[in-house]
């Protein structure tokens, strides 16, 4: 396993969501009950509001799962599958770094 390769992989992907994070909560701030923008455009700012909402909870776990996968890189059995113990495909920790568990066990 190419570690400084997977190790990059991990910390640009932190940087990436907390980017992401960053947008998330400018998007879901509240829609002020003065603005004059008509009840249809309301409902739609509304519903989007909610839709970003979901998406900064998302952000929010998967940089909660990149941290700990980056706390747990030095550690003997990093890359090794949580349930059944056997190595994670380095394709898979690079395309998905914040996963503690190979693609059979993951579903």
């Amino acid at each position: 396993m190419d570690k400084a390769k997977v190790k990059t992989t991990i910390l640009d992907e932190i940087s990436k969501t907390e980017v992401s994070i960053g947008q998330y909560k400018e998007l879901s701030k509240p829609i002020a009950p003065n603005d004059a923008i008509g009840r249809v455009s309301r409902m739609d700012a509304i519903n989007n509001k909610t839709i970003n909402e979901a998406s900064l909870r998302q952000a929010v776990s998967k940089l909660n799962a990149l941290k700990i996968v980056l706390s747990k890189f030095n550690d003997d059995d990093f890359g090794i599958c949580l349930k059944c113990n056997q190595a994670i495909p380095l394709g898979r920790i690079l395309i998905r770094p914040e996963s503690l568990f190979c693609v059979n066990c993951a579903r």
